[in-house]
């Protein structure tokens, strides 16, 4: 606990990644307990007593959550969510909380509460969101390991941004607790981690079934804690690129992922490219629909009053207003095209043990952007179009990994996305291993800020 509260003190000021940081001499009494306990034999688990800070989406017990939003400034819940609960069943002692966009919206993380979270590489860039303080505090070293979320590659985004590893799990793979139970959410909790090895010890603790969360897989959570070593040789993957053009890219992000592929092919790997034949503009208005549906059931009633309706960033607005508009009709057409492109990628699975893609289309841009409007000449016609690349395995719900891929000649990151069939976590936390063991992007590229 001294030695991250130090780091923290050293660097989270340049970066303002962790915030509502709780009293330290609380959390030295806290640390002290721990040790107490270890001296009489006790432990609570593999987290008995690592620092952990918990994103700013999710009910802390005792801990203000603002969701970056000035209508939840100072809310300080009295129970933890599931996830909060079972970290500290597994030792964690909650520190404080990872900065976000507000309400989670967005793969910037800047909010009017606490300001914007800068790059761990690049302090004039973006972190990513909407786990940019998760991924940034765990690059830093100002954590051991983080939990995030993702709807739209708010893990993988924040983690290809900062050059560490972010697992968006399979659909139900880690429960949550929810007003409505029975639909199958964009949206899933995940890990953050320096090494694939930790963030699978943070996901066996995150998931498992839960009662209250009927479509929560069951599987054992300890087969996550498994050796990951694998012998791939033969095992062919497909590399989706930029899928035949029709994601615009910032130059040079392609051929940084492009580069990364013979960290793959050195353990035995073949990659083919390959496209999926499927209506990918169908997908993008699904996506839209679905998206705007399951965002009214928390800001709906927000927006319904004119006074916090005044306080919500202008995208918050834009889903809601649009969100209203949808008919029944939409929001059904839109699960069967999910439904399609789910169908449309089995075949795949069928050949290759996972596909790969670019975890963003851009490199981190200025922190003072709200968004990219552009890419390569191209319009983004919203303010999450530039994230599109992340689209595809959410609504899949299919587990994938974005893994650090190099970076852009002014030393920016960039992460490919391992993205494995259905259910296949344990697969793509394997291939995850062996390429993070050719490459060793983490080991072999800290960040400037730590040296400094």
């Amino acid at each position: 606990m001294t030695a991250y509260l130090a780091q923290i003190d050293r660097v989270n000021q340049q970066v303002n990644a962790i915030v509502s940081l709780r009293d330290p001499e609380v959390l030295l009494q806290e640390a002290q307990a721990k040790d107490d306990s270890l001296a009489q034999g006790i432990s609570d688990g593999w987290m008995h007593g690592f620092p952990h800070a918990v994103k700013d989406l999710v009910a802390t017990r005792g801990v203000r959550t603002t969701q970056g939003s000035p209508l939840f400034a100072d809310v300080v819940p009295v129970q933890d969510a599931l996830l909060v609960q079972r970290l500290r069943q597994a030792g964690a002692i909650v520190i404080g909380k990872t900065n976000v966009p507000e309400f989670g919206l967005g793969s910037h993380s800047y909010n009017p509460v606490f300001g914007a979270t800068r790059n761990a590489y690049a302090e004039d860039r973006t972190a990513g969101g909407s786990s940019g303080g998760a991924a940034v505090a765990v690059a830093l070293r100002m954590l051991p390991v983080a939990d995030g979320s993702d709807t739209g590659g708010s893990l993988r985004n924040p983690a290809a941004y900062n050059n560490v590893f972010g697992f968006r799990p399979s659909l139900g793979r880690v429960p949550r607790h929810q007003p409505e139970v029975f639909f199958q959410s964009l949206g899933t909790d995940g890990p953050l981690a320096r090494t694939v090895a930790d963030l699978a010890h943070l996901l066996s603790s995150m998931c498992g079934y839960d009662p209250k969360a009927p479509l929560s897989l069951d599987a054992d959570p300890l087969e996550l804690l498994q050796p990951l070593q694998r012998d791939f040789a033969g095992t062919h993957l497909a590399w989706l690129g930029d899928l035949d053009g029709y994601l615009p890219m910032e130059p040079g992000v392609l051929e940084c992922c492009q580069s990364a592929l013979s960290a793959f092919e050195s353990i035995g790997c073949t990659i083919d490219h390959v496209v999926p034949d499927f209506d990918l503009e169908s997908l993008w208005w699904a996506w839209l629909v679905l998206r705007q549906w399951f965002m009214l059931s928390s800001l709906a009633p927000l927006y319904a009053d004119p006074a916090k309706r005044a306080k919500m960033k202008p995208e918050a607005q834009w889903e809601v207003e649009n969100g209203l508009r949808l008919t029944a009709e939409s929001v059904l057409r839109a699960s069967e095209v999910r439904t399609a492109w789910y169908l449309a990628l089995l075949p795949l699975f069928e050949r290759y043990e996972a596909l790969l893609l670019p975890s963003a289309q851009v490199f981190p841009f200025d922190v003072k952007m709200t968004w990219p409007h552009e890419i390569a000449g191209r319009t983004m016609d919203t303010y999450h179009r530039w994230m599109e690349v992340a689209i595809g395995p959410t609504m899949a719900g299919l587990p994938a990994m974005s893994v650090p891929a190099g970076f852009s000649p002014t030393g920016l990151p960039m992460g490919v996305q391992v993205i494995g069939a259905p259910r296949a976590d344990r697969s793509a936390l394997q291939l995850a291993y062996a390429y993070e063991q050719a490459s060793r992007w983490v080991e072999r590229h800290p960040p400037p800020l730590l040296e400094r």
